[in-house]
Parts: C-alpha cells; structure tokens; sequence
C-alpha cells in the first residue's frame, strides 16, 4: 500500500465541557471500501466540576480545556508516528470553550507546517453514523437520500433535511430548551443530578409503570400527566420549556417535597413527553418530504427508550425507511465524529490557520 493511500487525522473537540483528542488513520483513501483506524481516543470528562451548578459554566469548562489539552495531545501522540492534518470543532457550541480548542488547534498547526479542517458540530454528529464498523457504509445514494436527521443535545434539538454530503436544511429547531436542556433543568427541579438526561433515565427505569409507546401507562398508578409542546402543530419546531415549567408546579404543589414513590411515575412521564415530540415530529418531516433514512444524532439519542421507541415506530408504522443511530459512546461528544466530519470535508482543508474563527451560532 503506498504512503498517500494513508492519511492521519488528529482532531480536537472543546464545544462544551469535554475535552476530547483523538487520532484516526484513513486507509485505501483512493479505493471505494475505506477503513478507519482510532489509534487514540480521550474523552476527558468535567461532569464532577459541574455537578453542584447543575449546568455548565463556561468560564471553568474553559479553564479546564486549556489545563487537559496539552496533557492529552501528549497522550494520544504517543500513539501515531506521524500526523497529516488536524481537524478542530469550529461551532455551534460554547464560544470560550470553542475558542481553546480553535487556538489549540491553530498552534499546533503553524507549529507542525499542517493544514486544518474547521468541522461544524452538527454536521459531525450526523457524518459518524456514516461509518459502521469502522468502515464507510457501504450504500448507494438512492437508497440513502433524502434523509431527514435529528440531531438532539444539551444545547440542540434539530431537524435537518440532508439531501446529499454537504447539502442541508434547517426544518426545524427549539424555540426555547433543547430536549437535554430540559432534561438537566427537571433533574435539577427533582434532586436527581447532573447530568439530566441519564439520571431521569435512571429514576425512570425503577417506575413499575409500562409505557404503550404512545405516553400512556399500563399497570399502577396513573402516571402524572404532563404537556407535550406543540406536539400537534404542522411545523417542525420544538418547545421544551413549558413541560419544565409544568414540572416546576407540579413540585411546588407537593410544597417541594416528591414523595420517593412519585418520583420515579414522574421522571417517566418526563422522560415520555420528550420521547412523544422527537420522534412525532420526526416522521412527519420523514413522511412530508417521503425521507429514505431517519439519522439520529446528539447526546439525547443515547437514550434506551427513545432508541427502542423510535425502531418500534418504524416497525409497526410499516415504514420502508432506514434508520441510523450511532453507538452510545459516539451519541455524546467526541473527536472521532470530529476526525470523520473533516474526512467528509478535505475540501475545506486550510494552512490559512489566521482566519480559523471559533462562531458558536454557526449553522449548516
């Protein structure tokens, strides 16, 4: 195999509160069955730093990228002999945690003569459900595309209609919260920590009561019922803050006080309405403009439930549809889906490092 048919990627991603360095090689870039190889991969997490705010402070998750950057690029060089480009989250995200992976990014650049590929976030947490196995997925464009993607986050709750690599539009996206902001804002609300998302799933779990996959309960108590914002609207946007604020008074009439029996039927609840929005407002998009693939994307998607949901959904609704969703690990935030957003995109490969910017509303 000849050199060039190889490319390395080192690729940082400081969008929020990880700090995460990864190096990927590329092999047969030139043949039609590519492979990648994650010689290195770190996810240094501030979940602990941020626990008793219940959210993330810019300012420390800044503090703390620029103390384990030049930690972890030590570590993960020890595991490649040679890097060709460096790939770096640019946006949407957190401006001063973006900015110290961009600076990083841009040091090591002009330090070591390498290009570098500014990656959009969202795009990559929709371009890593295009490897499987750690190979390209082997499709054909028409089987593929149209597809429609959700991307759903701390900090995101999206639409997108994909029509090609490259080629987006925004359907729809939240008014207010994301799904994960409301996640950690109800956590909050309850007492069950931080982060959100995975402690109401936690609680949730422990609850007796089945859902029928529609938001209604099976067995047991009643469960506690709580809005679904603009579930029923022919748009594609979303609203979270009313279902916290429900919950908010919900817990203001136990005089704040949820009885330990309650709280698992409510974090259920919770946990339901978010699910009933996602994927309604999904496979209407996928049905209005007759999608061949649903993707998912984004941290929220590591969820059991609406993982199984959605796969049931698709099932009964006898939908000829193709459905991808990453592994778990690659749901949150990493580098490799920095690292294979750039491969998507040597297009955009730079050595013009200056004019690299960090933009944290920056869209597809």
């Amino acid at each position: 195999m000849k050199q060039s048919d190889n490319l390395t990627i080192l690729a940082i991603e400081t969008s929020c509160d990880d700090t995460c360095v990864t190096i990927v090689k590329v092999k047969n870039q030139k043949s039609k069955i590519k492979s990648f190889d994650v010689l290195s991969n770190v996810v240094s997490s501030q979940i602990e730093i941020h626990q008793k705010y219940g959210g993330v402070y810019p300012s420390l998750a800044k503090r703390e990228h620029q103390k384990n950057l030049p930690i972890i690029i030590k570590k993960v060089l020890k595991k490649a002999k040679k890097i060709d480009l460096i790939a770096v989250t640019v946006g949407p995200g957190l401006e001063p945690c973006l900015w110290t992976g961009v600076n990083f990014a841009k040091k090591l650049a002009e330090e070591w003569n390498l290009p570098i590929v500014p990656v959009n976030h969202i795009e990559a947490h929709i371009l890593i459900n295009f490897i499987k196995k750690f190979q390209v997925l082997s499709f054909k464009f028409q089987e593929i595309f149209p597809a429609v993607c959700l991307v759903v986050s701390g900090g995101h709750t999206q639409l997108i209609l994909m029509q090609d690599f490259g080629k987006y539009k925004i359907l729809g996206e939240t008014r207010d919260d994301a799904a994960g902001e409301c996640f950690d804002k109800v956590a909050r609300i309850l007492g069950l920590g931080y982060p959100g998302g995975p402690a109401i799933a936690k609680e949730a779990s422990k609850n007796p009561l089945r859902p029928v996959l529609d938001g209604n309960f099976r067995r047991g108590r009643a469960s506690p019922k709580l809005p679904r914002p603009m579930l029923h609207q022919k748009n594609y946007d979303f609203s979270f803050s009313g279902l916290k604020t429900a919950v908010l008074y919900k817990v203001k009439n136990l005089r704040n006080r949820v009885p330990k029996k309650e709280l698992g039927s409510l974090a259920k609840e919770v946990q339901q309405a978010i699910i009933d929005v996602l994927i309604k407002k999904t496979l209407k998009a996928a049905k209005d403009f007759k999608a061949k693939t649903i993707i998912l994307g984004g941290g929220v998607t590591a969820n059991d439930e609406l993982r199984k949901q959605f796969k049931f959904k698709i099932k009964n609704l006898k939908l000829k549809i193709n459905f991808l969703v990453p592994p778990k690990n690659f749901c949150t935030d990493n580098a490799v889906m920095t690292a294979i957003a750039a491969y998507f995109n040597l297009n955009k490969k730079t050595k013009n490092w200056q004019k690299i910017k960090a933009n944290a509303n920056i869209k597809l």
